[in-house]
């Protein structure tokens, strides 16, 4: 039985492109154990990237299974392999973003962020996404003014559209994982105690990320690398150590708060533009959705409570 829920419920989704496939199918189990859907379990949905259209389908009602679904037919078109996506280091990005605008249009509908904040019941949805222009992260949420007459897509768009892989959103704002928010439960924190007003004390927040790489990288003859040899290690450590920073930030500013941490580490890496992986990815959806309902944290949240100070 999955250990009881507070008062409040929210959730926080990480960044990972088709990796997001996991996490719609650990929500549809979720739904299956509870009886009801997303939408009806929570009251705040905090996103990054993959996570932000994750979000927004809780948001407007979607149930993890229907995303499950919309992840599963789009993947093959988003992600579709082509000339431009084979020579991407020669192209400006590597897929068009029209097939996942339509998809995001036709299932999030013509809906503002401030649609969100007005319907009943109320829902916060906070998106992350980085302002190139401005250079700083934008926290976008319902109940903010600037961001109320915003599209629901728009602002998915911008916090999925991940330097390389899709065209930057109005020419300033692409993926929020840009920044240090890949892993936005911190950010989902701060708007519990500081925004919503919510008693940590009385608030359940589960933070799911979309799986670990192993570590592949072999370090023998780290010192004879070439240049490019350091882009793939440097990056996942930048990635990794962001995540596990928010999830200790959390731990260490919001004691009261019922914090959930729930990952998945892969026997091999997956790409976040890998089609092919989603029959992979859903099995480890299982394993997340069986780990949620057992309440087996992430190791890492382990770690950082056999560390802590007395």
């Amino acid at each position: 039985m999955v250990k009881p829920f507070r008062k409040h419920v929210a959730i926080a989704i990480d960044g990972g492109g088709i990796k997001g496939v996991m996490v719609t199918r650990a929500l549809t189990l979720l739904e299956q154990h509870l009886g009801r859907g997303c939408s009806e379990i929570f009251q705040l949905a905090a996103g990054t990237s993959t996570g932000s259209i994750i979000s927004a389908g809780i948001g407007v009602g979607l149930t993890g299974n229907e995303m499950h679904q919309l992840y599963t037919e789009l993947g093959d078109r988003v992600f579709r392999k082509t000339l431009r996506s084979r020579l991407w280091f020669l192209s400006h990005y590597r897929y068009p973003r029209e097939l996942l605008q339509n998809a995001l249009a036709q299932n999030l509908g013509s809906l503002t962020m401030g649609d969100l904040w007005n319907s009943s019941p109320r829902i916060d949805v906070v998106i992350t996404a980085f302002d190139l222009l401005e250079s700083r992260t934008r926290f976008i949420k319902p109940w903010k003014a600037e961001y109320a007459t915003w599209p629901v897509v728009k602002a998915v768009l911008a916090s999925s559209s991940v330097p390389t892989y899709f065209p930057v959103v109005d020419n300033r704002y692409v993926d929020g994982g840009v920044g240090s928010y890949a892993n936005p439960c911190y950010v989902a924190a701060y708007e519990i105690k500081h925004c919503l007003g919510w008693d940590p004390a009385e608030t359940t927040l589960i933070s799911l990320g979309t799986g670990r790489d192993p570590h592949v990288v072999n370090v023998d003859h780290v010192n004879r690398w070439w240049v490019w040899q350091w882009l793939s290690p440097l990056l996942g450590a930048f990635m990794n150590s962001a995540a596990d920073q928010q999830v200790h930030l959390v731990d260490t500013f919001f004691e009261d708060l019922d914090f959930r941490r729930f990952q998945i580490d892969f026997t091999r890496p997956i790409a976040m533009d890998d089609p092919s992986a989603i029959p992979e990815l859903t099995a480890y959806g299982e394993e997340l959705g069986r780990m949620i309902l057992a309440d087996k944290l992430d190791w890492s949240m382990q770690i950082q409570a056999a560390t802590a100070p007395v």
